[in-house]
């Protein structure tokens, strides 16, 4: 009798207690510290915007919520980079990765941690067209476009402003040298000259050398394809000590107001990053003014995209290790659109059985190797402020 009265106590618990909810992990590695360490608190703040809005829904995977977990990428130490992700999958057990954030680092991650342990991977910013490779085994996707085509676009903005003599210098890693190997390619196809490409290593305490070899390369602008709080930093920094060169082209790595703030708000920068406008970006603005978050920034817009792809991916799949099945479905028509904000109506779509087709801030449009076909900005300073030129879009 006590036997059977335990048994049909069980069974009523089981009948009336609600379901619990499970924290779906998603993993943030970032390079909170290194040459980028300006750009990622911001690129963080936009991921976990989207993961708040997803898990504040109730609607996420029939209740459950959502979490992330930083972890630091250093952007250039492909070792640490690794140790960080094996420390989000195994201790931290998480279901997804926003991330990594610079190129060599994300293929260091891709290849000894998202492959063997099949986890999804989004990258807001890796932009190597390395990265394109078909060997990521359908587990890795991006949300920033590949440089391939930003280093055509840069170069046109350089021939449009009429300048077609450059000396070139690149942070000597992935990024870096695809990114200078397409703006070559494109510049001297369009009918620039190179004087001099250089590679640079980041973490110097002195650039004079690398200055002095390009100065005698000469050439009307120096474009600098690195990183603002490091190497690229250091060569502007003596290219302006010894007058070497006055203007400077750059690329997405460059993209911070930071380089006004320390070298004065009439240098002479202007360059290109991935970016967007119309009715995904306005609604992300509002979206992040509401949260007190920056929404100007580089690539905060792509990393609430890649938040909420993998959300939705999820949801779409209706099982977090499933996930990276779906990326393409939710990224693309047809579908009911969805932008910031609208997380939740997304998720009620899929839930229903329906179909979405994630637009997000970004314009969000994946192609066949998984990457976002893109749309760019080129900026230039005014005043101490970077400030739209002209929107660019690669063919």
């Amino acid at each position: 009798m006590k036997h059977l009265l335990g048994t049909l106590l069980m069974g009523t618990a089981l009948v009336a207690g609600p379901a619990l909810a499970d924290d779906i992990k998603i993993g943030i590695l970032f390079g909170f510290t290194g040459p980028i360490e300006s750009l990622t608190p911001p690129m963080a703040d936009g991921a976990e915007l989207a993961m708040k809005e997803a898990g504040d829904s109730g609607l996420f995977l029939g209740g459950d919520t959502v979490s992330s977990v930083r972890g630091d990428s250093t952007c250039t130490d492909a070792s640490a980079a690794t140790a960080a992700a094996e420390r989000l999958v195994s201790v931290d057990k998480i279901a997804a990765l926003v991330g990594a954030d610079c190129s060599g680092v994300t293929t260091a991650v891709l290849n000894n941690v998202a492959v063997p342990n099949n986890l999804l991977m989004i990258s807001p910013s890796a932009t190597s067209p390395a990265l394109a490779a078909d060997t990521d085994k359908g587990l890795f996707f991006r949300t920033a476009p590949s440089d391939s085509r930003q280093g055509e676009l840069l170069a046109k903005v350089l021939i449009d402003r009429g300048i077609t003599k450059v000396a070139v210098t690149h942070t000597n890693n992935d990024y870096g040298k695809g990114f200078a190997e397409a703006f070559d390619a494109a510049y001297t196809a369009a009918g620039g000259t190179v004087t001099l490409d250089a590679p640079h290593d980041d973490g110097k305490a002195d650039y004079s050398a690398e200055v002095s070899a390009l100065s005698v390369a000469g050439g009307q602008a120096l474009v600098v394809l690195g990183y603002a709080d490091q190497g690229g930093h250091g060569i502007i920094q003596a290219s302006l000590d010894s007058g070497a060169f006055d203007q400077f082209a750059v690329g997405d790595g460059m993209h911070s107001e930071k380089l006004m703030a320390d070298f004065g708000p009439d240098l002479k920068i202007f360059g290109t990053v991935p970016w967007s406008t119309g009715e995904g970006a306005e609604k992300f603005a509002a979206l992040a003014k509401a949260a007190g978050k920056n929404a100007d920034s580089s690539f905060v817009r792509e990393s609430y995209d890649a938040a909420a792809l993998i959300l939705l991916a999820m949801q779409a799949a209706g099982d977090p290790a499933k996930a990276a099945e779906k990326v393409m479905d939710v990224a693309n028509a047809p579908g009911e659109k969805i932008y910031p904000g609208e997380l939740a109506k997304g998720l009620q779509i899929l839930k229903d059985g329906g179909e979405i087709d994630y637009v997000g801030g970004s314009d969000v449009e994946m192609i066949g190797t998984g990457e976002s076909a893109g749309s760019y900005r080129e900026f230039e300073n005014k005043g101490g402020t970077f400030e739209t030129a002209r929107m660019l879009t690669a063919d």
